[in-house]
């Protein structure tokens, strides 16, 4: 078992993120490094455990196993309502602040999981495990935690750093084809905002990728993990730099909130977002031609995702000034000028936003052809 450990800096100190398969193996070695807990509590989902309990279960104590704390983790359950109930429930287990949170599960879990560890009793220790590719190379990493509002996505959070995060890659064989396709959005994302190599490789491996291939995964998973730590580890709460991290979730986030959080995964509202992005890139005479059939032609060999909604423009763009980038009333996004390069822009007219959406829906197959006859969008 070939582990890689990596490392990540906060304000609270570092953490570890250890990634590999079977990572899991000597997890309780790893979580007795931290010390002693006076109660160990995992927060996860009835459809996550019957995945992954029975690989999670070694690692606690046998106290610990009565420990586990059930939540619904469908996004349109991602409210405070769930994290008052988890709060209680933790009360009536007789936790307290020398106690652990596990939380096991995909990205929705580790957000409400970390928020719910961030406010009770205000904080207590956090360990993340991971079991979506979403979570793996993305969610668990860097402290952001959070839940819905009905005015948008992630609007009610805290910036709460795990102290461990154990990424064992095994855990997603288990995962659904369609949560595996959508994760794949976040890996193209982190080529485009940091890494053209990593870029290269999914372009040449895309399939390799989505066929769960070992070697694949062992390269791209903890590289990805690599670029988020580096990122966060020199802007941790998100004052500049770590805003490349939400490149397509400007555009990812108002289309789950527009469609009440049933229509998209959120990788897949994410792939339609970075189209989006690229596009509006594009508009705006930032994002080469080349690079923007490079980039779209890649998202869509994720494969089928759920079509753009039919909604009015000025109703997507109203849900976009929920997002949290948008400074004194004005948009931001973030743009890509070249593969394996990104930075935010606030000089967006109205005009080439509206363009770069009217032509998203439609750009998926032309993507294909100008991809076989080696044109671009010219």
């Amino acid at each position: 078992m070939t582990v890689k450990i990596i490392r990540v800096r906060s304000a609270a100190g570092e953490y570890a993120v250890l990634c590999g398969a079977g990572v899991l193996r000597n997890a309780a070695a790893e979580i007795a490094k931290l010390g002693e807990f006076s109660s160990v509590h995992v927060l996860t989902s009835l459809k996550v455990w019957r995945a992954a309990g029975k690989a999670v279960k070694p690692i606690l104590s046998r106290d610990a196993r009565k420990n586990v704390h059930l939540f619904d983790d469908a996004e349109t359950k991602k409210n405070m309502r769930t994290v008052e109930a988890l709060c209680r429930k933790l009360t009536r287990a007789g936790a307290d602040r020398k106690s652990l949170i596990i939380a096991v599960g995909g990205g929705v879990v580790g957000d409400v999981a970390g928020f719910v560890a961030a406010i009770y009793l205000r904080g207590v220790a956090l360990v993340h495990v991971p079991t979506t590719l979403v979570a793996q190379v993305d969610s668990s990493i860097g402290g952001k935690t959070g839940v819905n509002l009905l005015e948008g996505k992630n609007l009610a959070g805290a910036f709460y750093p795990p102290r461990l995060v154990l990424i064992d890659t095994d855990l997603l064989k288990t995962l659904p084809e369609r949560q595996f396709r959508s994760g794949t959005a976040e890996v193209i994302k982190y080529g485009v905002i940091a890494d053209a190599e990593l870029f290269a490789y999914l372009e040449q491996n895309m399939e390799k990728l989505l066929r769960k291939d070992h070697d694949a995964m062992d390269y791209l998973i903890p590289r990805c993990v690599e670029i988020k730590a580096d990122v966060v580890g020199r802007d941790e709460r998100e004052s500049g730099l770590r805003e490349i991290l939400n490149f397509g979730h400007t555009f990812g986030h108002a289309l789950e909130s527009v469609t009440k959080y049933r229509r998209y995964l959120h990788g897949e509202a994410v792939a339609w977002g970075m189209i989006a992005a690229v596009l509006l890139g594009r508009e705006l005479g930032i994002t080469r031609n080349d690079d923007v059939s490079r980039m779209v032609f890649l998202i869509r060999r994720m494969g089928k995702i759920p079509d753009w909604p039919r909604v009015a423009h000025k109703i997507l763009i109203a849900a976009m000034f929920s997002d949290k980038k948008t400074r004194a009333g004005k948009l931001r996004f973030v743009v890509s000028p070249h593969i394996g390069e990104a930075h935010s822009s606030e000089v967006v007219s109205m005009n080439a936003l509206q363009r770069a959406m009217r032509l998203t829906p439609k750009v998926l197959g032309r993507a294909e052809k100008m991809h076989r006859t080696g044109k671009s969008y010219g």
